[in-house]
C-alpha cells in the first residue's frame, strides 16, 4: 500500500502530521479518518482499517489532531471544537488535491467530531462512527477526579493510557456545552454506526442515541465482542469490510476505463493466519476471496488452494471464450460446464520431449443445446484460444520487488 507522509496547517496554523494511504490502482473515492481521544493516526485500528479500504480503492487520510502524535501545537490549548476545525482543514487540504472526501470515519471521540464536522464539508456523502459517544462530554469520565483542579487552576495534568496529558478548562467547558443531536438530525449524509455491545468505555446506549437522532438512510452494525480500541486485527478488518460494502451504496466507486491493452488491476494477497496458510485476497473494490491449503498439508481448508485458483481461472476463461464465440455466431448453445483437474506429471506422459515433471491441466467441457457436430468441434477448437490457456501454455515473465516495511 503506497503511503504519503504529509503535513498541512491545522485550525491555528500548527503543522499537522498525516498519512495518506493510497490504493495501488486508481483512487475510486477518498475518506477522512478521525482517531479516538488522545490517540494518534497510527493506532492499530486506524492503520488496519485504512489499509483495508485502500486495498478496495478508497484513499484514506488519517492525521494527528493538534498537540497529539507528530503534530505541532499544544494539546492543552485544544478543544472539541478545535478538533472539528482540524477535520475541516484536512478536508480542505484534500479538496486542494482534487481528492475531496466523500466519506468521514470517526473512532470514539473522533466519531463525535465527524458528526459535527459534516455540515462544513460539502463533499461528504457518507459518515461512519466506530464506538462513538453521543455526547462529547462523555470523555470527561477519563479524568473526572481532576475536574475540580481543572476548574480551579485553568488546567491540570492527568494520566490517560499511561501517558501524561494537560487538560485545559476550555476543553472541559467546550465538551460540556456541545450538543450533538442537532448536528446528527441535520447530517444530510448516510450514516453507519459500528459499535460493540460490550464496549466498556463507551456504552452501546450511545449508539442507540445517535441512531434515534439520525434521519434515514442510517444503519447499525454490531462489532460483537470487539474492544473499544478495536485492537484485534480481525475486528478492524471486519469493520473495514462492512464500511466498504456499505459505502458503495452511497458513494460512486466507478473506476476509470482502462486504456486499450492495459493489464487488469492489482490483486492484493494478505496473510490472514500466520500459524497456517490462510490468505486474504482482494481484487479491486468489490471482489474478495480466501485461499488456503488442505488440512493434510498443514492448512485449515477454508478456501481453494493456489492451484485451485489457477484451475478456476482456466475453466472460467474457457467458458467465457466459448460463450463469446457462440454468441457472435448465433449458435444454440444453452449451457457450458468446464471441469479442470491439475497434476504434476512426467513431461513424456504429457507428450513433451523434455525431462522432469510439468503441470498437466486436464480439461473436460460439456456443451448443452442443439448443436451440430461441426459446431461442437469448432467450439472445442475455440476453447484452446482462451487467453488463460495461452498464458499457461506459453511463457510468462514475473518480476518481483521488495517494498519497504510499514
Amino acid at each position: 500500500m503506497p503511503t504519503e507522509r504529509i503535513t498541512f496547517a491545522g485550525h491555528d496554523g500548527s503543522q499537522l502530521a498525516a498519512r495518506l494511504d493510497l490504493p495501488d490502482g486508481p483512487v475510486l473515492a477518498t475518506a477522512l479518518f478521525a482517531h479516538c481521544f488522545t490517540c494518534s493516526k497510527d493506532i492499530p485500528a486506524a492503520r488496519r482499517i485504512s489499509a483495508r479500504l485502500a486495498a478496495m480503492g478508497i484513499a484514506v487520510l488519517r492525521f494527528d489532531f493538534t498537540g497529539l502524535g507528530h503534530s505541532g501545537g499544544e494539546f492543552a490549548n485544544t478543544t472539541f471544537t478545535s478538533n472539528v476545525e482540524d477535520l475541516i482543514a484536512a478536508a480542505k487540504y484534500l479538496t486542494g488535491r482534487k481528492m475531496a472526501p466523500a466519506l468521514l470515519i470517526g473512532h470514539s471521540l473522533g466519531g463525535a467530531a465527524v458528526l459535527r464536522a459534516r455540515a462544513d464539508i460539502p463533499s461528504v456523502k457518507a459518515v461512519v462512527t466506530l464506538g462513538a459517544p453521543a455526547d462529547p462530554s462523555h470523555v470527561s469520565h477519563h479524568f473526572e477526579d481532576a475536574l475540580p483542579d481543572i476548574q480551579r487552576q485553568g488546567a491540570a495534568e492527568v494520566t490517560l493510557g499511561g501517558r501524561p496529558f494537560r487538560i485545559g478548562k476550555a476543553f472541559v467547558d467546550d465538551i460540556s456545552e456541545t450538543a450533538l443531536n442537532p448536528a446528527i438530525a441535520d447530517l444530510r449524509a448516510a450514516l453507519l454506526i459500528l459499535h460493540a455491545p460490550r464496549d466498556e468505555t463507551v456504552s452501546i446506549n450511545n449508539a442507540s442515541t445517535i441512531y434515534l437522532a439520525a434521519k434515514h438512510p442510517k444503519s447499525f452494525v454490531t462489532l460483537d465482542d470487539a474492544d473499544h480500541l478495536i485492537t484485534r486485527a480481525a475486528d478492524a478488518e471486519y469493520a473495514a469490510d462492512v464500511i466498504a460494502a456499505w459505502v458503495s451504496r452511497y458513494v460512486e466507486l466507478n473506476p476509470p476505463a482502462p486504456p486499450p491493452g492495459a493489464p487488469e488491476g492489482v490483486v492484493r494477497v494478505t496473510e490472514a493466519d500466520p500459524e497456517g496458510f490462510l490468505q486474504d485476497i482482494q481484487s479491486g473494490p468489490r471482489h474478495h476471496a480466501v485461499a488456503d491449503e488442505p488440512i493434510s498439508y498443514g492448512g485449515t481448508d477454508r478456501g481453494m488452494s493456489p492451484y485451485g485458483f489457477v484451475s478456476s481461472g482456466l475453466g472460467a476463461c474457457t467458458s467465457m471464450t466459448i460463450r463469446m464465440y457462440a454468441r457472435r455466431k448465433g449458435w444454440p448453445l444453452n449451457g457450458i460446464t468446464v471441469d479442470v483437474c491439475h497434476n504434476k506429471v512426467h513431461a513424456q506422459d504429457a507428450g513433451l520431449a523434455s525431462e522432469g515433471k510439468v503441470d498437466h491441466f486436464r480439461r473436460k467441457i460439456r456443451l448443452s443445446g442443439p448443436l451440430s457436430k461441426d459446431q461442437q468441434a469448432k467450439l472445442l477448437e475455440i476453447a484452446d484460444k482462451c487467453p488463460v490457456h495461452r498464458t499457461l501454455e506459453g511463457s510468462a515473465h514475473i518480476t518481483t520487488e521488495l517494498l519497504p516495511s510499514g
